[in-house]
């Protein structure tokens, strides 16, 4: 296992220095000088914005740049705000709370849901059941998540004014953000759990397991989900990472004080070092969860560690 795992990491190392390559470029190739922004609306020489400029480091070559910048980031220091002059990293520890919490209540909606849905659509193969279930996981995948909050704003806040429709700190206000992050995901689970599922149940050790007399509700329980949910452990990785980069939209919509809404008002405000930082956070958990699947994917089979 120690092997299998020292081969993923290595893996993404690639992966990782394009990341730090890319996010790094952001703050050069984004329209605007940070110097600029970092002065503000106040009044300065040229030689007043050399000095500052020269004090941040940008008059530097950029190769010295980026690694100036990676040094400081494996040290966890992401840089400062350019308009509050606050670590990037405190920001992102202040808020990544709120993010997780949505994104794990999003998970489980979807997860809830996907595979809830999944299993019927398979158990009801080519019925006007399974039509009605990938119908809905179909409108899931095709529906933006701006568009689903905004519908069930209008629909559970505004009309039948059940939930509150903005703001944190209660699962009443969980819960309408957390479904619009959901539904995107839950309409791929339940695809991926119908299909899944239907592939095993044309497998032999089904119907051997019927040919003994078993009922149809353990052979369903103990031979066909147990074995179809193994390749939805993948998609629950992906539908995480999701979440936590989904939460942009999500949090800005319902006004929850988390990541998403940070990088939103971070990038209306041209506050270079703190979108540079935040981005460069989501993709590094991104990359982080994925392994971490992985790992779980290599524990429930392990035929991958030997492949």
């Amino acid at each position: 296992m120690s092997k299998y795992l020292a081969s993923r990491l290595l893996q993404t190392i690639p992966t990782v220095f394009l990341i730090t390559v890319v996010v790094f470029l952001m703050l050069h190739l984004s329209p605007g000088d940070p110097v600029l922004v970092f002065i503000g609306d106040k009044q300065s020489t040229p030689e007043q914005r050399e000095k500052i400029r020269e004090d941040m480091g940008l008059n530097r070559p950029l190769h010295i740049q980026y690694l100036t910048y990676m040094g400081n980031a494996l040290r966890g220091d992401l840089g400062r705000s350019l308009q509050t002059n606050v670590p990037v990293m405190a920001q992102i520890v202040n808020r990544l709370p709120w993010t997780i919490e949505l994104s794990f209540a999003a998970l489980f909606i979807a997860s809830v849901i996907g595979i809830s849905v999944g299993i019927i659509a398979a158990l009801y193969h080519n019925t006007i059941i399974d039509t009605l279930a990938m119908a809905f996981a179909l409108v899931g995948i095709s529906m933006p998540v701006y568009w689903s909050s905004l519908l069930l704003i209008l629909f559970f806040a505004v009309r039948l004014r059940v939930l509150p429709a903005i703001g944190q700190g209660g699962v009443e206000r969980l819960i309408l953000p957390a479904t619009a992050l959901a539904l995107v995901s839950a309409g791929s689970l339940a695809r991926m759990v119908r299909s899944s599922m239907l592939e095993v149940l044309n497998q032999d050790f089904v119907l051997t397991a019927r040919s003994k007399g078993i009922t149809e509700r353990i052979v369903v329980i103990r031979h066909v989900l147990r074995n179809a949910l193994i390749p939805v452990v993948t998609i629950l990785g992906l539908i995480l990472g999701y979440t936590l980069s989904g939460a942009v939209i999500t949090e800005t919509i319902f006004a929850r004080l988390g990541i998403g809404q940070k990088y939103v008002e971070a990038v209306v405000q041209k506050d270079f070092t703190v979108v540079q930082g935040m981005t460069l956070f989501i993709a590094m958990m991104y990359v982080l969860v994925n392994i971490a699947v992985d790992v779980v994917y290599a524990f429930i089979d392990p035929r991958i560690r030997y492949d």
